[in-house]
């Protein structure tokens, strides 16, 4: 592989260069140095007052990215531990970097393994990352030209701003701000895997950040924004593939990974119709306990793994293969460790989602192949395989039971946040103790959070008889069970008189006329100074990318039930007595919904304890056993 020098290289004192490693601690301290109002003042010369004050409230400096050329995965390792940077943070597959630098230098895509990492930044902006393009360049190769020429000339160097709350209406401001200042459009795209779209510019010419080109990233699809955003961008128009040059991953959407546009759409179905493998490799490496046996720095071959985890050392290292390239694990040599994300599936790990890749790889996996038969004839496709719905079928199976709990702790990050609350941050100053319920509070784990975040609270946990005694160990084990009582009952059994009510991803389960069977419940137990925090996926009403898409057509296949949007939500708890007063954003795609009772519950009066036997009856007809939260991400 001869490397061809592009038409504008000029002749250069490479001795002047900074090395590999010299520019990551200098990114990394820039990245470590900034603010963002400082930042901005310096990239576009002439933005300040208002302007600047406008831009700054609206997005955050998130990143600075260079391209490395270091001679081995263990060199790279090793100059992001020299910058105090993580050197297991997992790395992936930079595709259109790998066609960009093929493009510009004359060589062949397949021999350029150009991969991605983005360690975060030690120090007070944890949320910052320095983004390393890294192109493996053994000393004597034929990488040394493109590795000198690209350390000087900084191609793929750029600075990443997030933007905060996006909708069309930010996003176009911004755009048009920076355009005033000098900045250019340079193409940009919507990154499915992640959600996100990314806008690019050229920064102006008399810039003083010392970095040639500027990323916004916003989360969501923003189609709208984007076309003209590129319809503004003067090589868009270009033609053949010399006009994607220079541009991130998801620059183009007609060559978002470097390939010929006209096999795109070909590859593209492609990696989704083998989807369903990469389920089956993740729960394949669960099973095995393959994550328990590697660590993170220390490289084991497949023979060793094999012996340990009880499997075929041909078959275990084709697996690992496919495992390092999803960024489970990690080549090194002849061996392979554990990424930060492979450890996720390690049976100890804190928020262990090994449970979660059993059960998508198991019961829920079966399932979906009835998806056609759910859409067919609107029956759910859990009930039509197993011939009887999902909370009745593992209710059965005990070991089934306990993995379905367990994978509930998957869902913590979702969590983390809410205890934050205001309503439950405003309890802290009340003259007595206040009283949380978790209605279905599945193993605990949200009930505990609140609980140890607010030491003056009561709990109550609402659930399953077996699935009360889990709950009850894990929070006597959190040093909680002192402050909490146990009821073990239906929606029906919902206690009175508490201050807040916890209902977290319970309704996505059913559908329209059990929410409001169960929701109604909740409206007669609650009092007037009550609140209840409802904790879901909300569908996008803009139709764009999300999880909550994903989960809709998971609920209908598995359980019947079905993810909404805020109106839907909002007609349900109208027609429960109940109004939405606001909602905020959680980790993972979900939402917590603050609702109040209106003036009066709808339906008739809660009745008294001993005098409930009907609504008992009734609601056993109506919603079922109460089951726990679905173990979903």
């Amino acid at each position: 592989m001869t490397a061809t020098p592009p038409d504008h290289a000029t002749p250069l004192d490479h001795a002047t260069v900074p090395d590999d490693a010299a520019r990551l601690r200098e990114a990394a301290a820039f990245v470590e140095e900034q603010d963002t109002a400082t930042l901005l003042r310096l990239l576009l010369p002439g933005l300040d007052g208002p302007e600047l004050r406008a831009l700054a409230d609206h997005c955050r400096f998130a990143h600075a990215a260079l391209l490395v050329f270091p001679p081995d995965d263990g060199a790279l390792r090793a100059h992001l531990a020299a910058c105090g940077l993580d050197p297991d943070t997992p790395s992936y597959p930079s595709t259109v970097v790998r066609g960009r630098l093929a493009r510009r230098h004359g060589l062949d895509e397949a021999g350029l393994d150009v991969r991605i990492v983005r360690p975060p930044v030690p120090g007070p902006h944890r949320e910052r990352t320095v983004e390393v393009f890294a192109l493996p360049a053994p000393p004597g190769s034929d990488l040394a030209a493109v590795a000198a020429y690209e350390r000087a000339h900084r191609e793929e160097a750029h600075l990443a701003f997030e933007v905060a709350r996006p909708d069309a209406l930010v996003l176009g401001g911004l755009c048009s701000l920076l355009a005033r200042h000098g900045a250019a459009p340079d193409g940009g795209g919507h990154n499915p895997h992640e959600d996100a779209t990314v806008l690019y510019f050229t920064a102006p010419a008399h810039t003083a950040a010392g970095y040639r080109r500027v990323e916004l990233h916003a989360a969501g699809n923003h189609p709208a924004v984007l076309a003209a955003h590129l319809g503004a961008d003067g090589r868009e128009n270009a033609d053949g593939p010399e006009d994607a040059d220079g541009r991130k991953d998801a620059d183009r959407p007609d060559a978002a990974d470097g390939t010929d546009p006209a096999h795109r759409p070909a590859e593209d179905l492609l990696r989704m119709l083998t989807g369903a493998w990469t389920t089956q490799a993740l729960a394949v490496c669960a099973q095995l306990r393959l994550p328990d046996a590697l660590d993170t720095r220390t490289p084991a071959g497949p023979r060793t793994l094999a012996r340990a985890v009880g499997a075929d050392p041909g078959s275990l290292a084709t697996l690992l293969r496919y495992l390092a390239m999803v960024g489970v694990t990690a080549r090194d040599g002849d061996g392979f460790r554990l990424t930060e994300l492979g450890a996720l599936l390690r049976s100890d790990a804190p928020g262990s989602m090994r449970s979660l890749a059993l059960m998508y790889g198991g019961p829920f996996y079966r399932s979906f192949a009835a998806l056609g038969h759910t859409v067919r004839t609107g029956e759910v496709g859990f009930d039509h395989l197993f011939g009887e719905n999902h909370f009745d079928h593992f209710a059965r199976d005990p070991e089934l039971a306990d993995l379905f709990d367990q994978s509930m702790a998957a869902s913590s990050r979702m969590f983390e946040p809410l205890p934050a609350h205001p309503v439950l941050a405003g309890t802290d100053g009340a003259p007595r103790p206040g009283t949380v319920v978790d209605v279905a509070g599945g193993n605990g784990e949200l009930l505990g959070l609140v609980l140890a975040a607010h030491p003056h609270l009561r709990g109550v946990l609402l659930e399953r008889p077996h699935a009360v005694e889990a709950a009850r160990r894990r929070l006597d084990a959190a040093g909680c069970g002192d402050r909490c009582d146990y009821r073990s009952g239906d929606f029906a059994d919902v206690p009175p008189g508490a201050d807040v009510y916890l209902l977290s991803r319970v309704l996505h389960d059913w559908d329209d006329a059990r929410c409001r069977e169960i929701l109604r419940h909740c409206a007669r137990a609650m009092p007037a100074h009550a609140d209840l925090l409802v904790v879901e996926r909300l569908l996008p009403a803009d139709g764009s990318t999300s999880l909550a898409t994903a989960w809709d057509l998971h609920m209908m296949c598995n359980t019947g039930g079905r993810e909404r949007d805020t109106d839907d939500y909002g007609r349900l708890f109208a027609d429960a007595g109940l109004r939405l007063v606001d909602h905020a954003p959680l980790p993972l795609g979900a939402a917590v919904l603050h609702v109040r009772r209106t003036a009066a519950p709808a339906g008739p009066p809660l009745p008294q304890q001993e005098d409930r036997r009907e609504d008992r009856r009734e609601a056993r007809r109506e919603a079922r056993y109460v089951p726990a939260r679905s173990a979903e991400q």
